[in-house]
């Protein structure tokens, strides 16, 4: 279930973060409490995504009769505006340790303790990206993709303290911190674009567009006479479509009901979870 991944996510971000803190602890590295920051977005969103996911799940009712899948992206967009805070406290520790470095101590066993948690967030993002793709949810999906850029970026910044530890060169470190501000800033907005796009009824895919089309041209077969004004949308985890059928003057409505069942049927099986509506109009609608 889409939420028992979500409760994985929220435990494991609590452990990478105090993992992450204990590194920072040992060495006073502000490009590893950079580090640290973003972890707490991690289990704020992760709480966000599970609550969301929690609510998405809830059955039609008579005020939301096409049910709450639109939850899940208010999660992402709170994911994407939480990054964007990290950031900003980021460059707040870091901007002045560009001007005064501070040498740093005990990198050895912090190094080794970050280490262990970018490990733990990379069998996490791997397991939030592959249910997020199996259940089609855009919050899982989200936090998968999050954690991915915290796996690169703990990589990233264990590379250069490392470096600045061996040159003593610790400028490394407050530049570092910088980069990874300047990183999930970007990823932050990324997010945020994605999420609206989902609340703003942004339609399918251009790819997934064809592939419907395609779909509807071999169920048809040549009955029809048209199909026009297509139409997609998604709402989290499921996708709507609706389009107009002309048929022939001659198609009595019984035929036309049951070639309108065998398109339904067709898409269900190319894209389970597709609701799709079908207007069905005569031959003088034809628009080409």
């Amino acid at each position: 279930m889409a939420e028992r991944a979500a409760w994985v996510s929220f435990w494991v971000a609590l452990l990478v973060l105090g993992l992450k803190a204990l590194a920072y602890l040992l060495t006073g590295s502000v490009a590893l409490l950079s580090d640290a920051l973003e972890s707490t977005v991690n289990v704020a969103a992760a709480l966000a995504a599970l609550l969301a996911i929690r609510l998405a799940q809830k059955p039609p009712d008579e005020t939301h009769p096409f049910g709450h899948t639109k939850a899940e992206y208010f999660s992402a967009v709170l994911e994407g505006v939480l990054v964007v805070v990290a950031a900003l406290l980021i460059a707040k520790e870091a901007l002045p340790r560009l001007l005064r470095p501070v040498p740093l101590e005990g990198l050895g066993p912090g190094l080794g303790v970050s280490l262990l948690a970018a490990g733990v967030n990379a069998l996490l993002a791997y397991h939030l990206l592959k249910e997020g793709r199996r259940h089609r949810s855009p919050a899982l999906t989200a936090d998968g993709y999050h954690v991915f850029s915290d796996v690169l970026t703990s990589l990233g910044v264990l590379a250069g303290v490392g470096l600045a530890g061996l040159t003593g060169f610790w400028l490394l470190d407050p530049l570092l911190a910088i980069l990874v501000a300047g990183n999930i800033l970007l990823m932050g907005f990324r997010l945020v674009r994605q999420s609206v796009g989902g609340l703003m009824d942004e339609g399918l895919s251009p790819a997934e567009v064809s592939r419907i089309r395609k779909t509807i041209a071999e169920a048809l077969g040549g009955r029809a006479l048209e199909v026009h004004d297509l139409k997609t949308r998604k709402a989290g985890n499921r996708a709507f479509l609706e389009f107009h059928l002309v048929v022939p003057g001659s198609m009595t409505v019984e035929e036309a009901h049951r070639l309108c069942d065998e398109l339904e049927r067709a898409l269900e099986e190319s894209f389970p979870g597709l609701a799709v509506t079908i207007h069905v109009e005569p031959e003088s609608e034809r628009k080409r």
